[in-house]
C-alpha cells in the first residue's frame, strides 16, 4: 500500500478513499495519523520517493538482521572478524589461553 501527500505545506492525504488534511511544520516534519499507520502493519520505516509531484511513502518492514549486518558494516567489522571474536570467545571458555589474531 502507498501513501500519497501533495506537494505542498498542508495537502490531502489520500488512503482507502478517505482524505485527511495533515500540516507539514517548519523543520520539514509530518506526523501520520495511527489509524492510518495500522492500517499498514505500523511500520517504524518508510521508503519514502517523489513521482509526478507527489511524495510516496511505501511501509519498508526492516529486518532486524538486516539492521545488525548494517551496524557491523559500519563499523567496519567483517565475518573474519567476527569468527576471530567466536574462536577467542571459545578459548576463554575451555581454559586455553586466549590469542588475538593483530
Amino acid at each position: 500500500m502507498t501513501v500519497a501527500v501533495q506537494g505542498c505545506n498542508v495537502g490531502p492525504l489520500r488512503f482507502r478513499k478517505a482524505t485527511m488534511r495533515i500540516k507539514m511544520t517548519s523543520r520539514n516534519q509530518l506526523t501520520l495519523p495511527r489509524s492510518l499507520t495500522e492500517q499498514v502493519g505500523a511500520p517504524e520505516c518508510f521508503e519514502v520517493e517523489v513521482r509526478d509531484g507527489r511524495i510516496l511513502l511505501t511501509p519498508a518492514h526492516i529486518q532486524r538482521g538486516d539492521s545488525v549486518r548494517e551496524r557491523l558494516e559500519g563499523l567496519g567489522i567483517d565475518g573474519a572478524d567476527i569468527g576471530d571474536a567466536i574462536a577467542w570467545a571459545r578459548q576463554r571458555r575451555t581454559g586455553t589461553p586466549a590469542t588475538i589474531k593483530t
